[in-house]
């Protein structure tokens, strides 16, 4: 079998779905490296693989059991392998895949208990680490609030090292609109802000509810008008001289928290 090279249209245009106007145009999106790549095609939405000469010794079983489920799976040059990846090393495995953000009503219709509710965030790296921690938690959906990073953008995708695929993500435009289905649907709103009522230590009787945590803006924190809006406003103890948490710490030690409250026997 010949090896596409990186001139080839099928990869010309796969290399275009880097760009988030050709993702929204043709409703597809990369991923990349074997965790990602098994992630997607476990949930069937993978169009086409393409793998160079290392990936087909590295990965074999991956590779034909993508092809075993009828999925294309195309060999690529390791020139094109390097335009297909958005890493300094890539890893000669990329599927083209179909976009999975579903409308929050969607998610809403599950009776979530435990929400993550990104607001406004920007940084995509820490978009899928957001993803992945509320993966591990157990937690029921992410909802990507306001003018949010697109979560197939191919950081968030490595960094949510294949939980994107595992929980189900909406993305709201309208914050007023998000907080007041979440609202409706039951829902308590829980923002978290660090002069926050209620210490997380003492939000257990809270956390037993159906909850949907407010993350703030990396660079902002969390808008003080979108914070009123909430039922709660949990603060997270700081014992040592920290003056505060990175977004991600913050998800992780609250969802957590969360999990720990939901899961108990």
């Amino acid at each position: 079998m010949d090896a596409l090279s990186e001139r080839n249209p099928r990869v010309v245009s796969a290399v275009k779905l880097q760009r988030a106007a050709h993702r929204r145009k043709t409703g597809l999106f990369l991923a990349e490296g074997a965790n990602a790549v098994t992630a997607a095609l476990e949930t069937g939405r993978v169009r086409e693989l393409f793998y160079s000469l290392a990936a087909a010794k590295r990965d074999v079983a991956l590779i034909a059991g993508a092809d075993a489920d009828g999925v294309r799976t195309t060999l690529v040059s390791d020139r094109a392998a390097e335009h297909l990846g958005e890493t300094v090393t890539a890893p000669g495995l990329v599927a083209v895949c179909e976009q999975l953000d579903v409308p929050l009503g969607q998610i809403l219709d599950g009776a979530p208990r435990m929400l993550a509710v990104p607001v406004e965030i920007a940084e995509p790296g820490n978009a899928g680490t957001l993803i992945r921690v509320a993966d591990a938690v157990g937690a029921d959906g992410v909802v990507l609030a306001g003018d949010a990073v697109d979560p197939h953008n191919g950081k968030c995708v490595r960094a949510s090292a294949g939980s994107l695929f595992h929980v189900p993500i909406a993305r709201s435009r309208s914050i007023d609109a998000t907080l007041d289905a979440l609202s409706s649907a039951g829902i308590t709103l829980l923002a978290t802000t660090a002069h926050g009522e209620v210490d997380l230590d003492d939000a257990d009787d809270i956390l037993t509810g159906p909850v949907a945590w407010l993350f703030g803006n990396e660079a902002h924190g969390l808008d003080p008008a979108v914070a009123a809006r909430a039922d709660h406003r949990i603060r997270i103890p700081i014992h040592g001289r920290a003056e505060s948490l990175n977004l991600a710490a913050a998800a992780a030690i609250c969802l957590y928290a969360n999990a720990r409250v939901q899961h108990a026997k």
